[in-house]
């Protein structure tokens, strides 16, 4: 019975958090060209790198270097760009790979 329970309570605790996150992406996507242009233009941000993910999304991570604050955004295929996260204190890092060399 516990066991139960706690499995309706999970299941309905994830429907929440999956609706939630459903919503939130609607309320922060928009068409990619108007993406770049509210980030370049509220902001001061431009592209700094882009990747492909796994299931073929687009991902690209926009920053200032004069205010140091930083997008990330998700663009998938055929489907709006969306805002994944932002925060400050972006720096540009162009790090060596670490030895990993084993001495053998």
């Amino acid at each position: 019975m516990k066991r139960n329970l706690f499995l309706m309570s999970f299941g309905i605790g994830a429907m929440f958090l999956a609706a939630n996150h459903a919503h939130a992406q609607t309320r922060n996507c928009a068409a990619h060209e108007t993406v770049v242009e509210r980030l370049a233009v509220r902001y001061g941000e431009s592209r700094q790198s882009i990747g492909l993910g796994a299931d073929n999304s687009v991902i690209e991570v926009f920053a200032s270097t004069d205010t140091g604050t930083w997008t990330i955004t998700m663009t998938r295929p055929g489907g709006p760009t969306c805002l994944v996260a932002a925060g400050q204190a972006f720096q540009h890092l162009n790090e060596a790979l670490p030895n990993v060399d084993q001495g053998t």
